[in-house]
């Protein structure tokens, strides 16, 4: 089986480097790395800077780039293109910021797409669409980040289907690009990402397989290091485009809540600070809450903004003026 990694990049750095280097070390043989990169001045900008070309020439196995516009990224589309430049088998994702924890990353990812009774090639119902990886905190993690990562990915993998909708409600549809692995077969049949999309590619993408009858899977083996530090601005901003997502399909958010989910996170954090004796940080988890709420509130309500607001709001501005210019 062929497996390619395609990794949309944005002023890539540091951290950047050090996934290549990761890459190079992986246990299953990587085909092709294709990088679907916007604005290419920054790209040059960021080679004379780190060295990325350097590192791109020692790896074990071939790479690519392709240059596109902000004015045309979002954050399906630049899937897709990566995904159309591609002919393996299995499809990983990944952020620029996703760093693999170890040599068997991409091992597991295949494994848990793959042990199933449905390989490449037979796309039969019940087979595993999508599988995602599991999330370590970065060194310099916050207390109330780290909690959230182990909440959202835990120790214990699973696989989740239609069935499971009723007990784990929306985290049957829970999936994360930051390093996915798809089958490339069901990704055409199911018609690749949604594009123009503000954010949850890859949720819509894994609600539309379980809808189809097919799986998600977590692979809880298969890590990468990623976490942020948000501000209170940054989670209103990224709450308010992740409400617009949901509005655009009542299909699945009305059948399943995600504010229930977000309330059960809320007070098992609470909890966690109180079990380690650091209950004066329910105040900062509090602040949170609000900047997560406010943006969520609005982002729902989008649709009774003005323009001004809208880009007031958002963490995507070039999106919502290509969705504009196209009306």
């Amino acid at each position: 089986m062929r497996v390619d990694i395609i990794i949309p990049t944005y002023k890539p750095d540091d951290t950047f480097c050090l996934l290549l280097q990761k890459l190079q070390e992986q246990t299953f043989v990587i085909h092709e790395l294709i990088l679907v990169n916007t604005e290419e001045a920054l790209w040059n900008e960021a080679v004379r800077k780190y060295p990325i070309e350097q590192i791109r020439k020692e790896l074990p196995f071939s790479s690519r780039i392709f240059h596109m516009t902000r004015e045309n990224f979002d954050h399906g589309g630049a899937r897709n293109m990566g995904a159309g430049y591609s002919e393996a088998d299995i499809l990983i994702f990944m952020t620029q910021d996703a760093v693999p924890a170890d040599e068997r990353l991409v091992e597991h990812l295949v494994h848990a797409l793959t042990s199933g009774a449905h390989g490449p090639g037979t796309p039969a119902k019940g087979a595993v669409a999508v599988a995602y990886a599991r999330q370590l905190p970065r060194e310099d993690c916050g207390i109330i980040e780290r909690y959230t990562r182990q909440f959202n990915y835990p120790d214990e993998g699973c696989v989740k289907s239609r069935e499971d909708i009723p007990r784990l409600g929306i985290k049957t549809f829970f999936c994360s690009d930051v390093c996915a692995a798809y089958r490339r077969d069901l990704f055409e049949q199911l018609g690749g990402f949604e594009s123009p999309v503000i954010f949850n590619e890859d949720m819509f993408f894994a609600a539309h397989a379980v809808q189809e009858g097919y799986k998600v899977a977590y692979a809880a083996d298969a890590e990468v290091v990623h976490s942020h530090n948000y501000s209170v601005k940054q989670q209103f901003h990224r709450n308010f485009d992740l409400a617009v997502s949901q509005t655009a399909h009542p299909e699945i958010f009305e059948q399943v809540s995600s504010e229930a989910e977000g309330m059960r996170l809320v007070k098992n954090t609470m909890g966690y600070l109180c079990k380690i004796h650091k209950p004066y940080l329910i105040w900062k988890l509090g602040w949170q809450c609000v900047g997560r709420y406010a943006g969520y509130f609005l982002g729902k309500r989008y649709q009774k903004l003005g323009r001004r607001q809208i880009l007031k709001c958002t963490m995507s501005p070039y999106y919502w003026k290509r969705i504009w210019s196209e009306k």
